[in-house]
């Protein structure tokens, strides 16, 4: 979603000005960014399977959720770089750029994998949306179309309860069978970043409807939580998983660029690789063979160069320097924690969602998508915003990133309040 507040992040510093300023350059007009496809035409990135679709898709999965107002000329410069699997969704109003991009080149169109995603009350009420959706993109199908959280009831698309047994319900297995027998929806999942996510993939495995799940991780999950063993059920069942929020909320604090020297003490990886950390981490995410695809939001050309070079120089991290990694990133105060699964609330004695306002702040405060955020928060209830009283030290040691909520949610109050 386009945001007039947008700010520049600080991974930006990573990357040599220099070929930054020629990427910007071959960015900002369409005929720069052909002339260099016409000359040179970059290898694509790695592939791997999605599941039961059968399709390679890149490990890089473009999105869109907090794209600038020349999305369509960003597109062409990541689909330049190799990227052949982009994501978007109804809420994010990008849908009309890649509208725009297949009307002046549709050769593209059957080379790339196309993700959206709505959000409806039931299932069956997705088979309205699908004309909206095909409309909206200049497209006549989609490749995969997701459950946007499973629910569309609310800005931040959170859970009312009912909708949890979906995944393996009748009407959702009916609706599938429909989206697809009418030739317009080739694959259907959905995606959380729900604190219940792990319970969803669990239902989502015993069902065995889903051909695709995209799912808000890191690449450190213990080995014995339940999420980890839930992603382990849905890869066993052949369903496809693309990662999401793996970049998110790393780095953000204004400390982080003097912290980079001790970075790379406490992670060698990155000056071994010549990786940023943010690289790092990606690569980290694609050691785990689970997973298919990242799907990361790339608001500005060099971001989409750091990221297609990491992709492109890509070779598994062995557990030690994960968890290297993993220490480095930590102690660097992250502000979001992609494994939220609650605890933090629960060990805090509050009925304050620790884990989302902390998320809201990262979407404000990483991204610069302020409008976003502040709706989010808006949606949530007076209980659910008011941390007062609770007990952030404990809801520190629960988080599995280890949040210093102490710092982080006055400035939730401050900034979305």
């Amino acid at each position: 979603m386009a945001d007039p507040d947008s700010t520049s992040m600080p991974r930006r510093a990573f990357i040599q000005q220099g070929a930054a300023t020629v990427a910007a350059a071959a960015a900002l007009s369409p005929s720069a960014t052909e002339a260099q496809d016409a000359k040179s035409k970059p290898p694509e990135l790695p592939r791997r399977v999605l599941g039961k679709t059968g399709v390679q898709v890149t490990i890089l999965n473009g999105g869109t959720a907090r794209a600038p107002d020349a999305l369509d000329r960003l597109l062409r410069f990541e689909y330049s770089r190799g990227v052949r699997f982009f994501d978007t969704a109804a809420t994010y109003g990008t849908e009309e750029a890649f509208k725009k991009w297949f009307a002046a080149m549709p050769e593209v169109r059957p080379q790339i994998f196309l993700a959206t995603k709505d959000g409806v009350a039931r299932p069956s009420d997705m088979l309205k949306r699908v004309d909206a959706r095909l409309e909206a993109l200049g497209t006549d199908y989609i490749d995969l179309l997701y459950f946007h959280a499973l629910s569309g009831k609310a800005v931040d698309f959170g859970l009312t309860g009912n909708e949890m047994d979906w995944p393996k319900s009748r009407e959702m297995k009916e609706t599938i069978a429909a989206l697809k027998k009418t030739g317009k929806v080739r694959h259907v999942g959905f995606a959380t970043h729900d604190q219940r996510r792990a319970e969803q993939l669990e239902i989502a495995a015993e069902g065995g409807l889903m051909d695709v799940i995209m799912v808000a991780m890191n690449p450190w999950l213990e080995k014995d939580s339940r999420l980890n063993r839930a992603i382990d059920a849905c890869h066993k069942k052949n369903i496809g998983l693309v990662a999401m929020k793996v970049l998110a909320g790393h780095l953000a604090l204004s400390g982080f660029m003097r912290d980079l020297k001790q970075m790379r003490l406490d992670s060698p990886v990155l000056k071994q690789r010549e990786l940023n950390p943010y690289q790092a981490i990606l690569q980290a995410l694609w050691s785990d063979e689970r997973i298919a695809s990242v799907c990361v939001a790339m608001p500005n050309t060099d971001q989409v160069t750091q990221n297609t070079d990491a992709a492109q120089r890509f070779h598994p991290m062995s557990p030690a320097e994960i968890r290297g990694l993993r220490t480095a990133l930590l102690k660097a105060g992250p502000m979001m924690c992609a494994a939220c699964d609650g605890s933090c609330s629960r060990a805090a004695g509050t009925n304050a969602r620790l884990g989302d306002l902390t998320r809201f702040l990262t979407y404000y405060e990483h991204h610069g998508a302020h409008r976003w955020a502040r709706e989010a928060y808006a949606v949530l209830t007076e209980e659910q915003r008011n941390w007062q009283g609770a007990d952030l030290a404990s809801a520190r040691a629960a988080c599995p990133t280890g949040l210093d909520f102490a710092q982080l949610l006055p400035k939730v109050d401050r900034l979305l309040g």
